[in-house]
């Protein structure tokens, strides 16, 4: 009887891990990625229905996913939309508008929709280049469609500290709606007039590493969010 009780238990384990029940999922994701509802409601949703999973997070810039995506040590990745490579597949999650981040006393906070061209006139503080932010690419490509050299005076490595210097009052900046959430008094959103002002989140993974049934269910789950599923 202790024998088959432990064969028993040995099969209700393994088929815990089958349904994803059980075991870890290696998760990499950008800053903004726990700002995004779809994400946070995914995360909420899954730790619910699996429990006894171990959620291992990474956080970690947009391209530097891609090496740990590539080799298997990262499952999923949640990253800004950048170039990959063939080794690589994904899913968007979320396309949601660029806004502008401006000081309540500047004139430019009091209206309902401001220009590239009108935020380029003012001091831009911004990401560092080296720091690997799919977001770096994403708004500078989009200035540059339009023409639009913005002059960069503060270089920083993460979009929580552009948003306190532009609190702060040392210039102007553009992040996606979802950092909307994070409301200061000291500054405002305000949309942006081009139509292509845009930013998409991706769910990433290996075309060549198979995902454990935790990280499936995850996928699923927020695919199915992000869809409306």
């Amino acid at each position: 009887r202790q024998i088959l009780g432990l064969v028993d238990e040995a099969a209700a384990r393994a088929e815990r891990l089958h349904h994803g029940e059980t075991g870890e999922l290696r998760l990499g994701f950008t800053s903004s990625a726990p700002f995004i509802r779809a994400i946070s409601h995914t995360l909420s949703t899954f730790r619910r229905l699996s429990p006894d999973v171990h959620i291992q997070t990474r956080e970690i810039n947009t391209r530097e996913q891609i090496v740990p995506l590539s080799e298997g040590s990262l499952e999923l990745g949640l990253m800004r939309n950048t170039q990959l490579p063939d080794t690589l597949a994904w899913q968007q999650v979320l396309r949601e508008p660029l806004l502008a981040m401006i000081h309540r006393d500047h004139p430019l906070a009091a209206k309902a929709v401001v220009s590239l061209t009108e935020l380029a006139q003012e001091p831009f503080v911004f990401f560092d280049p080296r720091v690997g932010t799919g977001l770096y690419d994403d708004i500078l490509g989009l200035l540059r469609r339009y023409g639009v050299t913005p002059v960069i005076t503060q270089e920083v490595g993460e979009a929580m500290t552009i948003i306190g210097l532009v609190a702060a009052g040392l210039g102007v900046s553009i992040l996606p709606a979802s950092f909307k959430r994070l409301q200061l008094n000291e500054m405002r959103w305000v949309a942006i007039a081009e139509p292509d002002a845009v930013s998409e989140m991706w769910l990433v993974w290996s075309k060549h590493h198979e995902l454990s049934a935790a990280a499936q269910r995850f996928k699923k789950l927020l695919i199915d969010a992000s869809s409306g599923g």
